[in-house]
Protein backbone atom coordinates (compact mmCIF):
# COMPACT_ATOMS: atom_id res chain seq x y z
CA UNK A 1 0.00 0.00 0.00
CA UNK A 2 2.90 2.28 0.56
CA UNK A 3 4.82 1.90 -2.57
CA UNK A 4 1.10 2.31 -4.38
CA UNK A 5 0.76 5.26 -2.28
CA UNK A 6 4.18 6.78 -3.37
CA UNK A 7 3.74 6.26 -7.16
CA UNK A 8 1.84 9.59 -8.10
CA UNK A 9 4.62 11.30 -5.82
CA UNK A 10 7.73 9.86 -8.02
CA UNK A 11 5.76 10.63 -11.18
CA UNK A 12 5.15 14.50 -10.30
CA UNK A 13 8.54 14.67 -9.30
CA UNK A 14 10.04 13.18 -12.53
CA UNK A 15 7.27 15.80 -14.45
CA UNK A 16 8.86 18.57 -12.76
CA UNK A 17 12.33 17.52 -13.59
CA UNK A 18 11.02 17.15 -17.57
CA UNK A 19 9.71 20.53 -17.35
CA UNK A 20 12.97 22.07 -15.57
CA UNK A 21 14.92 20.40 -18.51
CA UNK A 22 12.83 21.71 -21.20
CA UNK A 23 13.12 25.11 -19.46
CA UNK A 24 16.94 25.01 -19.59
CA UNK A 25 17.22 24.32 -22.94
CA UNK A 26 15.71 27.48 -23.86
CA UNK A 27 17.45 29.44 -21.02
CA UNK A 28 21.00 27.77 -22.49
CA UNK A 29 20.38 29.10 -25.96
CA UNK A 30 20.64 32.43 -24.75
CA UNK A 31 23.40 32.17 -22.18
CA UNK A 32 27.10 33.71 -23.76
CA UNK A 33 27.99 36.31 -25.77
CA UNK A 34 26.47 34.47 -28.90
CA UNK A 35 23.42 33.43 -27.24
CA UNK A 36 20.61 33.18 -30.07
CA UNK A 37 18.71 35.86 -28.11
CA UNK A 38 21.46 38.51 -28.37
CA UNK A 39 22.18 37.66 -32.19
CA UNK A 40 17.87 38.67 -33.11
CA UNK A 41 18.65 41.73 -30.84
CA UNK A 42 21.48 43.02 -33.16
CA UNK A 43 20.13 42.05 -35.99
CA UNK A 44 16.69 43.60 -35.22
CA UNK A 45 19.12 46.68 -34.15
CA UNK A 46 20.87 46.99 -37.55
CA UNK A 47 17.74 46.28 -39.30
CA UNK A 48 16.39 49.69 -37.71
CA UNK A 49 19.30 51.38 -38.19
CA UNK A 50 19.60 50.48 -41.97
CA UNK A 51 15.66 50.81 -43.36
CA UNK A 52 14.06 52.00 -39.88
CA UNK A 53 11.29 48.98 -40.30
CA UNK A 54 10.57 45.73 -41.18
CA UNK A 55 12.07 44.56 -37.79
CA UNK A 56 9.81 41.89 -36.88
CA UNK A 57 9.68 40.91 -40.33
CA UNK A 58 13.44 40.29 -39.97
CA UNK A 59 13.48 38.56 -37.28
CA UNK A 60 11.51 36.02 -38.46
CA UNK A 61 13.51 34.98 -41.57
CA UNK A 62 16.90 35.36 -40.00
CA UNK A 63 15.38 32.79 -37.46
CA UNK A 64 14.37 30.39 -40.55
CA UNK A 65 17.74 30.98 -41.84
CA UNK A 66 19.19 29.50 -38.57
CA UNK A 67 16.72 26.45 -38.68
CA UNK A 68 17.85 25.57 -41.96
CA UNK A 69 21.41 26.16 -41.16
CA UNK A 70 21.55 23.98 -38.52
CA UNK A 71 19.89 21.57 -40.28
CA UNK A 72 23.11 21.58 -42.81
CA UNK A 73 25.59 21.43 -39.87
CA UNK A 74 23.84 18.17 -38.67
CA UNK A 75 24.44 17.08 -42.06
CA UNK A 76 28.17 17.76 -41.35
CA UNK A 77 28.23 20.67 -43.78
CA UNK A 78 30.77 23.51 -42.50
CA UNK A 79 29.65 26.18 -41.15
CA UNK A 80 31.76 27.92 -44.07
CA UNK A 81 30.49 26.47 -46.60
CA UNK A 82 26.83 27.17 -45.63
CA UNK A 83 27.93 30.86 -45.10
CA UNK A 84 29.34 30.94 -48.15
CA UNK A 85 26.20 29.30 -49.85
CA UNK A 86 23.86 32.18 -47.88
CA UNK A 87 25.93 35.22 -49.14
CA UNK A 88 25.77 33.54 -52.75
CA UNK A 89 21.70 33.52 -52.45
CA UNK A 90 21.94 36.69 -51.13
CA UNK A 91 23.80 37.95 -54.25
CA UNK A 92 21.68 35.99 -56.45
CA UNK A 93 18.50 37.42 -55.13
CA UNK A 94 19.29 41.22 -55.32
CA UNK A 95 20.53 40.65 -58.55
CA UNK A 96 16.96 39.27 -59.74
CA UNK A 97 15.28 42.04 -57.58
CA UNK A 98 16.95 44.61 -59.29
CA UNK A 99 16.56 43.47 -62.74
CA UNK A 100 13.19 42.19 -62.50
CA UNK A 101 11.22 43.60 -60.07
CA UNK A 102 12.58 46.89 -58.39
CA UNK A 103 11.06 50.10 -60.64
CA UNK A 104 12.72 53.71 -60.73
CA UNK A 105 11.02 56.31 -58.41
CA UNK A 106 10.66 58.79 -60.65
CA UNK A 107 8.43 56.76 -63.30
CA UNK A 108 5.81 56.01 -60.54
CA UNK A 109 5.68 59.40 -58.86
CA UNK A 110 4.29 60.78 -55.43
CA UNK A 111 1.89 58.02 -55.29
CA UNK A 112 4.38 55.05 -54.73
CA UNK A 113 6.03 57.22 -52.46
CA UNK A 114 2.57 57.25 -50.35
CA UNK A 115 1.68 53.70 -50.86
CA UNK A 116 5.16 52.65 -48.96
CA UNK A 117 4.02 54.80 -46.37
CA UNK A 118 0.78 53.61 -46.21
CA UNK A 119 2.27 50.09 -46.20
CA UNK A 120 4.60 50.45 -43.06
CA UNK A 121 1.16 51.58 -40.89
CA UNK A 122 -0.67 48.83 -42.14
CA UNK A 123 0.73 46.95 -38.54
CA UNK A 124 0.29 50.18 -36.52
CA UNK A 125 -2.11 51.89 -34.36
CA UNK A 126 -3.04 54.82 -37.07
CA UNK A 127 -3.31 52.11 -39.98
CA UNK A 128 -7.17 53.30 -40.18
CA UNK A 129 -5.80 56.64 -41.08
CA UNK A 130 -3.39 55.81 -42.81
CA UNK A 131 -4.16 57.82 -45.80
CA UNK A 132 -3.63 60.98 -43.46
CA UNK A 133 -1.03 60.56 -42.55
CA UNK A 134 0.65 59.03 -45.38
CA UNK A 135 0.00 62.23 -47.08
CA UNK A 136 2.30 64.47 -43.70
CA UNK A 137 5.34 61.63 -44.13
CA UNK A 138 5.75 62.11 -48.19
CA UNK A 139 5.20 65.54 -47.54
CA UNK A 140 7.79 66.40 -44.83
CA UNK A 141 10.38 64.07 -46.26
CA UNK A 142 9.99 65.97 -49.43
CA UNK A 143 10.42 69.37 -47.43
CA UNK A 144 13.75 68.35 -46.38
CA UNK A 145 15.58 67.97 -49.24
CA UNK A 146 19.25 68.72 -49.74
CA UNK A 147 22.31 68.20 -52.00
CA UNK A 148 25.49 67.38 -50.47
CA UNK A 149 29.08 68.33 -51.52
CA UNK A 150 29.39 65.29 -52.99
CA UNK A 151 26.04 66.21 -55.30
CA UNK A 152 24.16 63.45 -53.90
CA UNK A 153 20.31 64.19 -52.94
CA UNK A 154 20.09 62.84 -49.93
CA UNK A 155 16.57 63.73 -46.98
CA UNK A 156 18.12 64.46 -43.50
CA UNK A 157 14.67 62.56 -41.83
CA UNK A 158 16.42 64.02 -38.58
CA UNK A 159 15.69 67.45 -39.84
CA UNK A 160 12.49 66.70 -39.14
CA UNK A 161 11.51 67.69 -35.30
CA UNK A 162 8.15 65.80 -33.69
CA UNK A 163 6.57 67.56 -31.37
CA UNK A 164 3.28 65.97 -29.32
CA UNK A 165 0.23 67.82 -27.60
CA UNK A 166 -2.64 66.51 -25.75
CA UNK A 167 -6.05 66.85 -27.37
CA UNK A 168 -8.31 66.93 -30.39
CA UNK A 169 -7.89 63.74 -32.60
CA UNK A 170 -5.10 62.26 -34.30
CA UNK A 171 -6.52 63.51 -37.15
CA UNK A 172 -5.94 66.84 -36.09
CA UNK A 173 -1.99 66.40 -36.48
CA UNK A 174 -0.56 68.59 -38.84
CA UNK A 175 3.20 69.81 -40.57
CA UNK A 176 4.55 72.99 -39.48
CA UNK A 177 7.14 74.78 -41.66
CA UNK A 178 9.56 75.54 -39.82
CA UNK A 179 12.13 74.14 -36.93
CA UNK A 180 10.10 73.76 -33.84
CA UNK A 181 11.03 74.49 -30.39
CA UNK A 182 8.69 72.99 -27.73
CA UNK A 183 9.60 75.47 -25.16
CA UNK A 184 8.61 79.68 -24.79
CA UNK A 185 10.70 82.99 -24.44
CA UNK A 186 12.25 83.54 -21.64
CA UNK A 187 10.22 86.74 -20.75
CA UNK A 188 7.18 87.96 -22.18
CA UNK A 189 8.54 91.48 -22.83
CA UNK A 190 10.50 90.19 -26.09
CA UNK A 191 9.06 90.30 -29.10
CA UNK A 192 6.76 87.36 -30.37
CA UNK A 193 8.37 87.27 -34.25
CA UNK A 194 11.58 88.62 -35.22
CA UNK A 195 12.38 88.80 -39.15
CA UNK A 196 15.80 88.45 -40.76
CA UNK A 197 16.90 86.75 -37.37
CA UNK A 198 20.77 86.11 -36.40
CA UNK A 199 20.82 83.24 -34.15
CA UNK A 200 23.20 82.74 -31.56
CA UNK A 201 23.75 79.12 -30.13
CA UNK A 202 25.62 79.52 -26.78
CA UNK A 203 26.49 76.58 -24.01
CA UNK A 204 27.01 78.54 -21.01
CA UNK A 205 24.85 80.78 -18.25
CA UNK A 206 23.76 84.17 -18.64
CA UNK A 207 23.44 84.66 -15.06
CA UNK A 208 25.40 86.74 -12.86
CA UNK A 209 28.77 85.57 -12.82
CA UNK A 210 30.05 84.37 -9.34
CA UNK A 211 33.51 83.67 -8.23
CA UNK A 212 34.51 79.76 -8.59
CA UNK A 213 35.68 78.24 -5.43
CA UNK A 214 38.68 78.27 -3.86
CA UNK A 215 39.51 82.01 -5.82
CA UNK A 216 40.48 84.36 -3.11
CA UNK A 217 40.54 88.33 -3.43
CA UNK A 218 42.52 90.06 -0.81
CA UNK A 219 40.97 93.54 0.30
CA UNK A 220 42.91 96.17 1.86
CA UNK A 221 39.88 98.75 1.94
CA UNK A 222 36.39 97.66 3.04
CA UNK A 223 34.84 100.06 0.81
CA UNK A 224 36.66 97.75 -2.05
CA UNK A 225 34.03 95.41 -1.33
CA UNK A 226 31.24 96.47 -2.81
CA UNK A 227 32.72 96.62 -6.06
CA UNK A 228 32.72 92.66 -6.65
CA UNK A 229 29.20 92.18 -7.04
CA UNK A 230 29.13 95.08 -9.02
CA UNK A 231 31.52 93.51 -11.05
CA UNK A 232 30.12 89.85 -11.58
CA UNK A 233 26.74 91.93 -12.96
CA UNK A 234 28.59 94.09 -14.92
CA UNK A 235 30.83 90.94 -16.58
CA UNK A 236 27.45 89.51 -17.73
CA UNK A 237 25.70 92.62 -18.88
CA UNK A 238 29.68 92.94 -21.05
CA UNK A 239 28.75 89.61 -22.81
CA UNK A 240 24.70 90.18 -23.88
CA UNK A 241 26.52 93.71 -25.25
CA UNK A 242 28.71 91.86 -27.54
CA UNK A 243 26.56 89.61 -28.55
CA UNK A 244 23.98 92.39 -29.67
CA UNK A 245 26.83 94.49 -31.06
CA UNK A 246 27.40 91.26 -33.18
CA UNK A 247 24.23 91.55 -34.24
CA UNK A 248 22.22 88.51 -32.52
CA UNK A 249 18.46 89.29 -32.27
CA UNK A 250 17.55 85.55 -31.32
CA UNK A 251 19.57 83.98 -28.36
CA UNK A 252 19.60 79.84 -27.51
CA UNK A 253 21.21 78.62 -24.42
CA UNK A 254 21.50 75.17 -22.98
CA UNK A 255 22.09 76.65 -19.59
CA UNK A 256 19.57 79.33 -18.15
CA UNK A 257 19.20 82.93 -18.32
CA UNK A 258 19.06 85.77 -15.31
CA UNK A 259 16.65 88.09 -14.44
CA UNK A 260 18.93 90.69 -14.90
CA UNK A 261 20.09 89.30 -18.24
CA UNK A 262 16.68 89.29 -19.50
CA UNK A 263 16.12 92.92 -19.44
CA UNK A 264 18.76 93.41 -21.45
CA UNK A 265 17.06 91.59 -24.11
CA UNK A 266 13.72 92.84 -23.53
CA UNK A 267 15.23 96.41 -24.42
CA UNK A 268 17.02 95.27 -27.56
CA UNK A 269 13.97 93.80 -28.72
CA UNK A 270 15.12 90.63 -28.95
CA UNK A 271 14.02 86.85 -28.29
CA UNK A 272 15.91 85.02 -25.79
CA UNK A 273 15.43 81.26 -24.89
CA UNK A 274 16.99 79.49 -22.58
CA UNK A 275 17.53 75.37 -21.20
CA UNK A 276 17.30 74.41 -25.24
CA UNK A 277 18.09 70.85 -25.76
CA UNK A 278 21.50 69.89 -26.80
CA UNK A 279 19.93 67.49 -29.68
CA UNK A 280 17.91 70.27 -31.02
CA UNK A 281 20.34 73.09 -30.93
CA UNK A 282 22.45 70.66 -33.09
CA UNK A 283 19.48 70.42 -35.86
CA UNK A 284 19.33 74.55 -35.54
CA UNK A 285 22.84 74.36 -36.07
CA UNK A 286 22.45 72.38 -39.23
CA UNK A 287 20.18 74.24 -40.90
CA UNK A 288 21.05 78.01 -40.05
CA UNK A 289 24.66 77.70 -40.07
CA UNK A 290 24.84 78.82 -36.39
CA UNK A 291 28.17 77.70 -34.32
CA UNK A 292 28.02 76.41 -30.60
CA UNK A 293 29.84 79.09 -28.60
CA UNK A 294 30.92 77.32 -24.78
CA UNK A 295 33.04 80.61 -24.10
CA UNK A 296 33.70 83.81 -25.44
CA UNK A 297 37.40 83.84 -24.06
CA UNK A 298 40.02 84.19 -27.21
CA UNK A 299 43.63 83.32 -27.63
CA UNK A 300 44.27 86.67 -25.69
CA UNK A 301 42.69 86.12 -22.49
CA UNK A 302 40.11 88.90 -23.69
CA UNK A 303 36.15 87.61 -24.29
CA UNK A 304 34.85 88.72 -27.79
CA UNK A 305 32.01 87.16 -29.81
CA UNK A 306 32.36 87.35 -33.90
CA UNK A 307 29.31 87.95 -36.28
CA UNK A 308 30.74 84.57 -38.59
CA UNK A 309 29.27 82.99 -35.99
CA UNK A 310 25.86 83.79 -36.13
CA UNK A 311 23.40 81.69 -38.04
CA UNK A 312 20.34 82.73 -40.20
CA UNK A 313 16.79 82.34 -40.44
CA UNK A 314 14.22 84.78 -42.39
CA UNK A 315 11.95 84.63 -38.98
CA UNK A 316 11.66 82.96 -35.40
CA UNK A 317 8.14 83.16 -34.25
CA UNK A 318 6.51 81.95 -31.01
CA UNK A 319 3.45 80.06 -31.61
CA UNK A 320 0.94 78.62 -29.25
CA UNK A 321 0.34 74.96 -29.76
CA UNK A 322 -2.31 73.19 -27.57
CA UNK A 323 -1.26 74.65 -23.80
CA UNK A 324 2.51 74.90 -24.66
CA UNK A 325 4.01 78.15 -26.26
CA UNK A 326 6.64 76.43 -29.39
CA UNK A 327 9.39 78.83 -30.63
CA UNK A 328 9.61 77.93 -34.50
CA UNK A 329 12.65 78.94 -36.28
CA UNK A 330 11.10 79.54 -40.28
CA UNK A 331 13.38 80.15 -43.80
CA UNK A 332 16.49 78.66 -42.35
CA UNK A 333 19.02 79.15 -45.19
CA UNK A 334 21.91 76.19 -45.00
CA UNK A 335 18.80 73.25 -44.71
CA UNK A 336 15.21 73.30 -44.96
CA UNK A 337 13.39 72.28 -42.12
CA UNK A 338 10.06 71.27 -40.94
CA UNK A 339 8.27 70.02 -37.84
CA UNK A 340 5.43 67.35 -37.57
CA UNK A 341 2.64 68.44 -35.03
CA UNK A 342 1.24 65.04 -33.49
CA UNK A 343 -2.25 65.53 -31.73
CA UNK A 344 -3.76 62.96 -29.70
CA UNK A 345 -5.53 61.87 -26.34
CA UNK A 346 -2.90 60.37 -24.20
CA UNK A 347 0.83 59.51 -23.95
CA UNK A 348 0.30 56.28 -25.30
CA UNK A 349 -1.70 57.40 -28.15
CA UNK A 350 0.96 60.28 -29.19
CA UNK A 351 3.83 57.67 -28.40
CA UNK A 352 2.41 55.01 -31.00
CA UNK A 353 2.05 57.33 -33.17
CA UNK A 354 5.03 58.69 -33.31
CA UNK A 355 6.46 55.14 -33.55
CA UNK A 356 4.59 54.71 -36.73
CA UNK A 357 5.66 57.94 -38.10
CA UNK A 358 9.25 57.34 -37.50
CA UNK A 359 8.98 54.05 -39.45
CA UNK A 360 7.22 55.46 -42.17
CA UNK A 361 9.96 58.23 -42.41
CA UNK A 362 12.73 56.02 -42.72
CA UNK A 363 10.56 54.00 -45.05
CA UNK A 364 10.11 57.36 -47.74
CA UNK A 365 14.04 58.44 -47.26
CA UNK A 366 15.00 55.11 -48.09
CA UNK A 367 12.80 54.79 -51.31
CA UNK A 368 14.11 57.72 -52.34
CA UNK A 369 17.61 57.72 -51.94
CA UNK A 370 18.01 54.46 -53.57
CA UNK A 371 16.03 55.45 -56.41
CA UNK A 372 14.25 52.22 -56.48
CA UNK A 373 11.33 50.11 -55.40
CA UNK A 374 9.87 47.27 -55.74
Amino acid sequence: MAIAAQAPDILAERQSVVACQAVVNIVKSSLGPVGLDKVLVELAELQDGEVGDGTASFVVVAAEFLKRANDLVRNKIHPTSIISGFRLAMREACKYVEEKLAVKVEKLGKGSLINCAKTSMSSKLIAGDSDFFANLVVEAVLAVEMTNARGEVKYPIKGINILKAHGKSARDSYLLNGYALNTGRAAQGMPLRVSHAKIARLDFNLQKTKMQLGVQVLVTDPRELEKIPEREADMTKERIEKLLKAGANVVLTTKGIGDMALKYFVEAGAIAVRRVRKEDMFHVAKATGATMVSTFADMEGEETFDSSLLGYADEVVEERIADDDVVTIKGTKSTSAVSLILRGANDYVLDEIERALHDALSIVKRTLESKMQC
